[in-house]
């Protein structure tokens, strides 16, 4: 909002933007094991003399799992709303459903996976306390993930399962590279590393014409949670699985 008030004075001439920002997208070997990426980032705009003139923060993460443990998904919202809940009430349920909407394949009529948080232009209220609120939702990426990255990598898996895990990483390569706002942006500027634009793809894809897992299945169970209403997966009672 500040960015635009800004430009319709029409001063739009020696005008920088600074960003930074950190990401981490990790696709495991085990198919058991699910995707997960995050992405939080700072932007800020500047005159010549250095004047801020405007500055926002965006980011989120979400989890793709290739076969679908409940508990998994109730496990990384439920902390994902604990460090929205620290800073307003509002921020879950807002930043949710955003990612509900965001990490959606139109064409296909199917979520990326189980969701998670995502919000972009947040600059209402001070630097200070946004950041804060964009730390804590960072600091529980190690508590969240990687006791399911232990847990799941201990599965066993065969071809089939690899099969699959292959297919499902097609969806993702298509969202990325058709979707995924990210990765538009990169392509679009001057100069840039395309290695690190595309570092999120995994590397063991597969596409197959008209493909549907067998009615009952636990690739048909993923699907049908993918392709219906999206879960409020942290108040969500879980039938745990050992």
């Amino acid at each position: 909002p500040a960015l635009k008030e800004y430009l319709s004075t029409g001063e739009v001439n020696d005008l920088s933007m600074w960003v930074n920002g950190i990401s981490c997208i990790v696709h495991p070997v085990n198919p058991k094991a699910p995707t997960v990426h995050f992405n939080y980032r700072h932007f800020q705009i500047t005159k010549e003399d250095g004047t801020v003139v405007a500055w926002w923060f965006g980011g989120g993460q979400d989890l793709t799992p290739i076969y679908l443990f409940e508990e998994d998904a109730h496990h990384v919202h439920s902390l994902l709303k604990g460090a929205c809940d620290k800073h307003s009430p509002e921020y879950y349920p807002k930043f949710k459903k955003w990612a509900d909407e965001y990490f959606y394949h139109t064409a296909r009529k199917e979520a990326r996976g189980v969701g998670g948080i995502f919000f972009d232009d947040l600059d209402s209220g001070s630097k200070e306390d946004i950041f804060s609120f964009v730390k804590d939702c960072a600091g529980t990426f190690e508590a969240s993930y990687f006791p399911i990255l232990q847990k799941r990598s201990e599965e066993k898996y065969g071809e089939a399962e690899r099969k699959w895990q292959a297919l499902r990483h097609g969806r993702y390569v298509e969202f990325n590279l058709v979707y995924d706002r990210g990765t538009k942006f990169g392509f679009s500027v001057p100069g840039v590393n395309i290695e690190a634009v595309l570092m999120s793809l995994p590397l063991t894809v597969g596409f197959m014409y008209k493909h549907l897992p067998k009615f009952g299945s636990e690739e048909d169970k993923l699907l049908k949670t993918l392709t219906g209403k999206p879960k409020d997966w942290a108040t969500a009672t879980i039938n745990e699985k050992e």
